[in-house]
């Protein structure tokens, strides 16, 4: 069984990871993965061996989900936020909320209650500098740092008032200012 480090040199590697990827839905079939590969199927049939050797595809060439979990558990535990998430003045509810909605600096979701959103709205609006304009690819940028659906933290910044929105720039126009 691979450690986290040896599990993850296995997965770097294009071939390998194709093979993991296909094992996780199914035996593995080497001719047919090759094809969609474009690759030799010997290629396919020695990172197959690969990470079978380590474990990581049972005799059936499925993904060995216990080996992953086994993997997993050797992980150190993660901080449940970055200490820069919260910065600012936040009262204990906010910082809860912010805590429960943010995996160290990365938003795990975004809120589907309001005034929890308009919390993780707050926080996000805080990346921007007051007086400063943006244009929309640098606010996509910053957002999508935070998570994927970065147009949709970009709408719900402007519709809360968070940010507003002219001419093809945006500006921080809401939440707390620095005194």
């Amino acid at each position: 069984m691979p450690d986290p480090t040896e599990f993850l040199r296995l997965a770097l590697d294009p071939l390998r990871l194709a093979v993991l990827g296909a094992a996780a839905v199914g035996p593995v079939d080497t001719a047919a993965l090759a094809d969609e590969l474009g690759v030799a199927e010997s290629k396919i049939e020695r990172a197959l061996g690969r990470v079978r050797s380590a474990g990581l595809i049972d005799s059936d060439l499925r993904l060995d989900v216990g080996a992953l979990r086994a993997i997993s558990a050797q992980l150190p535990e993660l901080a449940p936020a970055d200490a820069g998430v919260f910065d600012g003045a936040w009262t204990a509810t906010e910082r809860e909320v912010l805590g429960r909605f943010f995996e160290r600096d990365r938003l795990r979701e975004i809120p589907a209650n309001r005034s929890k959103r308009l919390v993780v709205l707050e926080r996000l609006a805080q990346e921007f500098e007051p007086g400063l304009r943006y244009d929309e690819l640098e606010v996509n940028r910053r957002l999508q740092l935070f998570h994927p659906d970065y147009a949709a933290l970009r709408r719900y910044l402007v519709d809360e008032g968070l940010m507003t929105r002219a001419d093809g720039s945006y500006w921080r126009s809401g939440g707390r200012f620095d005194p």
